[in-house]
């Protein structure tokens, strides 16, 4: 899962090298959070989040499918 949303945030920015994601959780949750240089966080978060919202549901599509529940936080620079 952090490969995707890393796969996806990459292709999204202009500064791919400064996207880091980390990855917390315990057994069936995990907790992604990524951050982005402050010149693309409006690439990342779209407008009125509509970007963001919808990499938190193919997040969501690929942990079901692990049998995960994941989140996913936009960490602000």
């Amino acid at each position: 899962m952090k490969e995707l949303i890393e796969y996806i945030a990459t292709a999204l920015v202009e500064h791919p090298e400064q996207v880091n994601v980390t990855e917390t959780g315990n057994g069936s949750r995990v907790r992604l959070e990524l951050s982005v240089a402050e010149s693309d966080m409006g690439r990342v978060i779209g407008k009125s989040g509509r970007v963001a919202n919808n990499i938190r549901a193919l997040l969501r599509v690929a942990a079901e499918r692990a049998g995960k529940q994941a989140t996913l936080d936009v960490l602000e620079p």
